[in-house]
This record gives structure tokens, sequence and C-alpha cells, in this order.
């Protein structure tokens, strides 16, 4: 009865040597072994076999029977599967395959698929899976591990992350083309007042910039609010004319292009802030996601819209 659990790698490396090289001598040599040595590798491998895997060929060489050519196909797909399996685990020890979650703000999600683009061009092995969410949702991810890396806006206090700035975060004051703000060359504190404003859910990056912003302007006045989930609603809110926003200059390139929007001038806006990439400075990060962000920052900030 065969015994396949007892094969070695050394007695199959053994059988190949003497297929290809057709002598005992010459296959010894081949792979570093006496003759001898050689022989008894073979011999315990019929004896797993329960079988003759060698014959004397004509000349004195050294042939397979039917049975040895058997277990060298064996032998052979094993070879090919353990070489395919080394260059797949150097290749996981070098990041240039593996499994990589991207977390991003909802802000960013107008230039983050294009980036993946980018990511999976430079490293088409790896494959990186994006994931968006506002503010609290990328927090939340990055505390239990969801995400190994997220690009965002202000980094947290907790947790605790390493941080590196992508590029510039402009962020502006947005109107309809038609509203009698538009008009103006320049816009103060007092020109704001009284106006309706289309704002993000309470936990986005956003809205705490605007909140905060819209205090200072009205030395903490209330203001008129919509609140709105989305930057898409909060766009055609706007250009219905349903009141004004402070929004990410990044969400609405298209919009001031084409003239559905437009940029207020208010005196003290743009807000710039900065993209940020960050990662839990206590967990560790391996080879794939290293190469990701180490590639993400070499753009310096190319992949974010002009």
């Amino acid at each position: 009865m065969p015994k396949p659990e007892a094969v070695t790698f050394k007695q199959l490396r053994a059988l190949s040597a003497v297929a290809s090289c057709g002598t005992m001598t010459a296959a010894a040599e081949m792979i570093g072994l006496t003759p001898p040595a050689v022989h008894t590798q073979l011999r315990q491998l019929e004896q797993h076999f329960g079988c003759k895997l060698l014959q004397r060929g004509r000349g004195g060489g050294t042939g397979l029977t039917l049975q040895g050519e058997a277990v060298l196909t064996a032998a052979r797909k094993i070879e090919a599967a353990l070489t395919a399996c080394a260059e797949r685990v150097a290749a996981q020890n070098e990041g240039r395959e593996g499994l990589v979650n991207l977390g991003v703000v909802s802000t960013g999600k107008y230039f983050a698929p294009a980036l993946v683009a980018r990511l999976r061009r430079a490293y088409p092995e790896i494959e990186v899976l994006l994931k968006v969410g506002n503010r609290d949702s990328v927090l939340a991810w990055l505390e239990d591990g969801t995400v190994d890396m997220a690009i965002m806006g202000r980094p947290p206090r907790l947790p605790r992350v390493v941080s590196a700035a992508l590029g510039a975060h402009p962020h502006v004051l947005i109107a309809p083309p038609g509203h009698p703000l538009a008009r103006r060359e320049e816009l103060f504190a007092e020109d704001l007042v009284g106006e309706t404003y289309i704002a993000r859910e309470r936990g986005s990056g956003t809205r705490i910039l605007m909140d905060r912003f819209l205090d200072r302007l009205g030395e903490e006045r209330p203001y008129p609010a919509i609140e709105l989930a989305s930057n898409e609603t909060i766009k055609q809110a706007v250009i219905a004319g349903l009141g004004l926003a402070l929004i990410s200059r990044h969400t609405v390139t298209d919009e001031l292009r084409e003239g559905r929007l437009v940029e207020l001038p208010v005196r003290g806006l743009p807000i710039v802030r900065q993209w940020y990439m960050v990662y839990r400075n206590d967990l560790p990060m391996d080879a794939a996601s290293r190469n990701i962000h180490d590639f993400i920052l070499g753009l310096d900030g190319a992949f974010l819209p002009s």
C-alpha cells in the first residue's frame, strides 16, 4: 500500500535528478549528494510506493518505470506549486501583493476613485478597497481596525495616529449665480448675517468647520440652517436657491467651472485646511500598506482637484 505521507522532498529531488541526468553519479553531483546517498533516497521512495520506480536502460543508464513517471509528474507539480508559493510569499513580504483597506471621508469621494485606479496601475497585485463615510465613521473604522489608513481633514486626537499632510484643502462659500450677493466684488460679515445656510450632518468635518466659521462671523448669533446628509444634496439645494453653503472647493469643481454655482468673495475665505493621510500608531503596518501609504505621499497632492 503506497504511503505518500512518508515521502520527502529530498527523495523526490533525487528522482527528478536521476530522470534529468540519466545516471546516479550525475544526479548526485547535480543535487550535491554522494551516489550512495542518492541510491538510499530512491530505495526509500520505492518502499513508500511499494514498487520499482527505476530501471536499467540501454548503455548502462537509469530510466523510469511507468510508476516512476507517475511519481515524477507529481514531483514536478509539487515543485512548481512550491516555486509559485515562494514567489507569492516574496511578493507579500515586499509589499507587491496584498489587501489594503483605505478609508476616506465623504468629501474625498470626488478624488478617491481616481486615486485608487492610480494605485492599482502602480500595484496591480495589491487590492485596494475603498471605504467612504463621514468623519465619525472613519474614526470608528480606525478605532476598530476596519481600515489600514485613512484620508481625512483634521487628524483626530483619538485614536492616536501618525499623520502626514497630502495637500491643500480649501473651503469656500457657494451660492447660485442669480443670488444678490453673487454680484458683489467683496463681502463682509454683516453681508452674510440673516442668510440661510445648507449644512452637513453633525459629526461631519465640513459641518464642524462651518459652525466655527459662522459662529465667529456672527459673534455666535444663531443662523437659519437646513441640515442635509450629503454634499451632492447640498449642492442641489444651493442651486435651487434654498440657501448658501460652506463647502470643500474640491466637491464643486465642475459646478463652479460650468457656472451652475459661484464662489462668493467673502473676506477671510477660502479657509485652507490640509488633507492628511493617517494610520494608527499602535498597529503594525504590513508591507503592502506601507507601499500604498508611501506611494500616495509621493504624489505630493497631484491627485487632488486643481
